[in-house]
């Protein structure tokens, strides 16, 4: 039982971060745009957009257990994407405190790949593509 609620706190937040940073995307669509232009990527709107919906639909992966394993694995590739992408080696010099985030994304990257390993423990609606 233990382990079941272990796995269910750590599915809530999951979703609260990724709920919280979609949260953040609709608060201030310009704003997130804006700092996606400074790091260089073009039609900075449209991707503020799909990465807004793109974390809503993790965060419900999460809370609901549906397709947990897949969430995962797609939320991992995400964090290190947004790791490079905005907090890389090129930050660094800049300012030091980008080496930390850049750091902190790889310790979320564990928590979702033991995720994926071994699933959403009760509570969850189990629907998924892959099998392991």
């Amino acid at each position: 039982m233990a382990r079941a609620i272990a796995v269910i706190i750590a599915r809530i937040i999951f979703s609260f971060i990724f709920f919280m940073a979609a949260g953040f995307k609709f608060a201030d669509i310009g704003a997130t745009a804006a700092y996606i232009t400074a790091a260089g990527f073009p039609a900075a709107t449209f991707f503020t957009w799909i990465a807004a919906f793109f974390e809503i639909a993790l965060a419900l992966a999460f809370i609901t257990g549906a397709f947990f394993t897949e969430a995962s694995l797609l939320a991992g590739i995400y964090v290190i994407f947004l790791a490079f992408s905005f907090h890389g080696p090129s930050h660094w010099q800049q300012n030091q405190a980008e080496f930390g985030f850049f750091v902190d994304h790889f310790t979320f990257l564990a928590g979702l790949l033991f995720a994926a390993v071994h699933g959403p423990e009760k509570w969850a609606l189990r629907h998924s593509l892959l099998k392991w």
